[in-house]
């Protein structure tokens, strides 16, 4: 245990033993774009008791990556696989790596472009996202994979949330 003091009140903070909860989850994906995957993501939560914290979500691979965005229309992931493939075109003459096909180096570009891992607060048992958002996996290769996704939870549960602040 150790005491700290916030700088924007005066109030005191005793941090005691947080929670960690870690789960590897295996997507399989259909091939280029959005996997939706937020339902396996909130299962996790469920399991891990945690009631505020945060959840951090690591993709293990170089061509496919992780994003928060729109999960209402899906038009929009249209438009963003529209985006990616005028700004990162596939089969570039201007690209040298070209070993695993056409789509792979782009691949790679897109997935340094967006995100290889995002980190989301808990709030009252849920993952504190926007209305429309929705955590996507998003596969940046033509063919199927098997995609894996390291989840780690840290926080309170609902007890230690409410015995936080003393």
């Amino acid at each position: 245990k150790f005491c700290c003091t916030s700088v924007l009140s005066s109030r005191k903070w005793i941090l005691s033993k947080m929670n960690v909860f870690q789960r590897d989850l295996n997507i399989q994906t259909p091939g280029r774009g959005f996997v939706d995957v937020t339902g396996f993501i909130e299962k996790l939560l469920i399991e891990s008791k945690v009631a505020v914290g945060l959840c951090h979500i690591f993709c293990m691979h170089t061509s496919a990556s992780l994003t928060i965005t729109e999960n209402a229309d899906p038009n929009v992931h249209v438009d963003l696989l529209h985006f990616m493939k005028e700004l990162v075109p596939d089969g570039s003459p201007a690209y040298t790596h070209r070993s695993e096909g056409d789509d792979d180096l782009p691949a790679h570009v897109r997935s340094v472009l967006t995100d290889s891992s995002l980190t989301v607060p808990i709030t009252n048992e849920r993952l504190n996202l926007g209305r429309w958002q929705g955590i996507y996996l998003l596969e940046h290769r033509y063919q199927p994979h098997s995609r894996d996704i390291c989840v780690t939870i840290t926080g309170k549960d609902q007890d230690g949330a409410r015995s936080l602040r003393k």
